[in-house]
């Protein structure tokens, strides 16, 4: 029995065949996966925390549209964000959806150049 310091640990088997809720959740997080400004938000977000303004540049659109699709984003629980002075620092809620993010762009990176693809 677990004391209440103790945490579970993460599991890693998850239940084959997904039942219709996990399949919901899975296509909500590729519908938000499906806009290219939001892809490379979470791409830049993959590779460290950044704040607004930086996501702004690295993206190239506007702070507004930026503003708009981070609050998608963290309503969906996909990014975090934390106050640091006056500036909110936004971050990626987990590993999954960094190598989600990763491997959909790696797999585009394939199609694109005409690389062979591979395990």
């Amino acid at each position: 029995m677990r004391t209440s310091d103790e945490q579970a640990e993460p599991s890693r088997v998850h239940p084959a065949p997904p039942e219709p809720e996990r399949l919901a959740v899975a296509a909500g997080v590729f519908a938000l996966l499906s806009d290219p400004t939001r892809l490379h938000l979470l791409w830049t977000l993959a590779e460290g925390e950044a704040d607004v303004g930086q996501l702004t540049e690295a993206c190239g659109a506007s702070r507004t549209a930026v503003s708009q699709h981070l609050a998608k984003l963290r309503l969906a629980g996909l990014v975090e964000s934390r106050k640091q002075s006056r500036h909110a620092i936004y971050r990626l809620r987990d590993g999954h959806l960094r190598r989600l993010v990763l491997e959909a762009l790696n797999h585009a990176d394939h199609v694109v150049t005409g690389e062979p693809f591979h395990d």
